[in-house]
């Protein structure tokens, strides 16, 4: 019989949550706009509220700094070529280890765009940052990860929010895989504007947030008929939002059950010996490893014929295996960085998942040696 195929590649996509599935299902059920005042309409309008203090709750927010987005990658371009516009910006400032949503938006701006190192051990050079903001004359406009998507390493948010913070530039987090597994308090902390995304929490996809204080609220891309309280117009997609709210209320629960950062030391901790982890201070779902010699692209074919579905990096490449921009920004060696697998768990992964990958890296891992010793 065949064996169900096991996903983990969470930091793409996380499934489906049960809670998610029945908001979903159950909004797709009513009729209506949301902006109508009518009966259907007001039914519609709670769904969406609900949903938005589920969201905020989460994130540590205030629910009127909820602004549902069609994607994090809307979010992000709303935050930073919105808010370029908006605060006048005279330059971008961003890491070397950030999404692709995030670069491309700063380079849309038109603007000058400064691009902050990254240490070896996957963290921003905060000295350069610092000195950026020391010499900087205008308004800087700085966008960086509270976690990389890639390597899970988790950013020193407080010592970014004390450098830019107190100061006159605007700052801007792509908090998107930080989102349900650290504690954001967007509303307490220095951030202007913070990103997040329904279905790297078992959301559907289609549905993210852009969190914004009150003075960055004029920060946005889509004028349209009002809605989101003018910051973002367009008929609200409400049963995503429901499911969006419903992932948000139920995530943390569902991940601490789950224990996933034990599943994570327990795949480390059977992976080869020769093996290679980077990053250093990781989010404890994320391993992104090499074995030297074993290139990443027929890795992944191999597990991928044992039903074993990781990645290579970011999903942000339409499924194309190549060399990973944070990893060479970390330094690390382009024959080394591409052999390297990301493996991302989430609420629904188990032991069993974990040791099936091993086994099944293992195997591959055999196979490959093996071809490798007959070539020689």
């Amino acid at each position: 019989m065949t064996r169900p195929a096991i996903y983990l590649d969470h930091n793409a996509a996380s499934p489906l949550l049960p809670e998610a599935r029945s908001a979903l299902m159950a909004a797709l059920d009513l009729v209506g706009n949301p902006s109508s005042a009518h009966g259907h309409g007001r039914a519609l309008r709670n769904v969406i509220d609900t949903a938005r203090g589920q969201v905020a709750a989460l994130a540590g927010a205030e629910r009127k700094q909820v602004v549902f987005t069609g994607s994090a990658t809307e979010a992000i371009t709303q935050a930073i070529v919105g808010g370029a516009k908006a605060f006048a910006a005279s330059a971008i400032v961003i890491s070397a280890g950030e999404h692709a949503a995030v670069g491309k938006a700063a380079e849309a701006t038109g603007l000058p765009v400064i691009t902050i190192g990254l240490l070896g051990d996957g963290c921003i050079d905060l000295d350069q940052l610092a000195q950026v903001i020391a010499d900087a004359e205008g308004n800087l406009l700085v966008a960086l990860h509270w976690v990389n998507n890639e390597t899970g390493v988790i950013q020193p948010m407080g010592r970014i929010n004390g450098l830019v913070g107190p100061t006159r530039h605007t700052l801007f987090v792509d908090a998107v895989q930080a989102f349900g597994k650290l504690d954001l308090e967007f509303a307490a902390s220095a951030p202007d504007m913070m990103a997040v995304s329904g279905h790297k929490i078992g959301a559907a996809a289609g549905i993210g947030a852009l969190l914004v204080k009150a003075h960055a609220d004029t920060v946005r891309l889509i004028p349209g008929g009002g809605q989101e309280q003018g910051r973002r117009g367009g008929t609200e997609a409400v049963a995503l939002i429901a499911a969006f709210g419903a992932a948000a209320a139920a995530i943390a629960g569902r991940y601490e059950a789950a224990d996933v950062a034990a599943l994570t030391a327990r795949l480390e901790a059977a992976l080869p010996a020769e093996a290679v982890v980077f990053g250093g201070d990781r989010l404890g779902n994320v391993t992104n490893f090499a074995v030297p010699r074993v290139k990443n692209s027929t890795a992944m074919m191999g597990l991928d014929l044992l039903g074993l579905s990781v990645s290579s990096g970011s999903a942000c490449s339409s499924g194309k295996v190549g060399p990973s921009h944070v990893l060479a920004a970390m330094g690390v060696n382009e024959d080394l960085a591409e052999c390297a697998l990301r493996v991302s768990l989430g609420w629904n992964s188990t032991a069993a998942d974990v040791d099936a990958f091993v086994a099944g890296y293992k195997s591959v891992l055999e196979r490959q040696r093996a071809r490798q010793g007959q070539a020689a």
